[in-house]
């Protein structure tokens, strides 16, 4: 079989199979992991013949995502910023609503030191230390899996030299040098979403995303108290916050920035016009 036949028969099961609307995008990217080839080569090598060990190692990727495992999970890589990043069932599969953290660093000025708490894949630290060559970091998360993913993620883009990886739970673990100073960028995605709102997710969040990065419980906002109890003391004067949150609870963290002190709170949309991150400016 050729390649362009077998990636129709792949757009057509996963079609038939009630994913319609990605089956196009979700059987290429699935086709060139099992051919070992990047997804821009398929055009390229259209004609070329593809064997019956590839083409079972092909459907049976097929299948996995017919059983509702998304794409990223079965090929272990999410692409965030431009940049390709490793996942494993440690840690959370990175959204694009993530991303409006990043754009909104990105507008201020580079900061001298970074932290990213609860960094999962590394996602923000990398992608921000990329961005900013002349930054250092620190990154932390209660998971040693999760660190190890971000460790890789660091060394794959080049920032490992330039980001320090730390087991914390929030602030317990996070002290401040006086050779290292304060930082002035603190980012963060905590665990958001309410107990009570767990078993209405999509199956493919429910099923995949390790749990602790999901939900802290309660009514979701524990991170949030967790944060802004122990920033003050962290945050370099005029120091930069932000920490993205679920669609409808941007009044109530918001709240909380205001509370702990701090200046020019703002909440910003993704591109979807929803509430997806809170922002605040620390006391000069």
């Amino acid at each position: 079989m050729r390649l362009t036949q077998a990636l129709g028969k792949g757009t057509g099961l996963l079609g038939f199979g009630g994913k319609m609307a990605q089956s196009g995008r979700d059987s290429r990217a699935l086709l060139a992991h099992a051919l070992g080839i990047a997804p821009d080569r398929l055009m390229i090598e259209h004609d070329r013949e593809v064997s019956d060990d590839e083409m079972a190692a092909y459907e049976a990727l097929l299948h996995r995502r017919l059983e509702n495992e998304p794409v990223s999970r079965i090929i272990g890589r999410r692409m965030f910023w431009g940049r390709d990043f490793k996942i494993t069932p440690q840690v959370l599969d990175p959204r694009p609503e993530t991303e409006i953290i990043v754009e909104a660093a990105l507008q201020g000025a580079q900061p001298t030191r970074l932290l990213d708490l609860g960094t999962g894949s590394g996602i923000l630290a990398v992608t921000l230390l990329a961005e900013w060559p002349a930054a250092t970091g620190l990154a932390t998360d209660i998971s040693p899996g999760a660190l190890a993913v971000a460790g890789a993620n660091a060394e794959a883009h080049g920032v490992a030299d330039r980001l320090v990886l730390a087991e914390a739970d929030w602030w317990d673990g996070v002290e401040i040098r006086d050779e290292d100073g304060a930082f002035d960028l603190v980012v963060s995605n905590p665990p958001y979403i309410g107990a009570d709102e767990m078993a209405g997710l999509d199956p493919e969040v429910r099923e995949h995303d390790p749990e602790v990065a999901l939900t802290p419980g309660g009514d979701g906002l524990t991170g949030y108290r967790a944060i802004l109890g122990g920033l003050r003391a962290r945050l370099a004067p005029g120091g930069r916050v932000m920490v993205e949150i679920g669609p409808t609870q941007g009044p109530a963290v918001a709240g909380f920035f205001t509370t702990a002190g701090f200046e020019h709170v703002t909440i910003l949309k993704d591109l979807d016009g929803r509430d997806r991150v809170v922002s605040g400016i620390g006391p000069a």
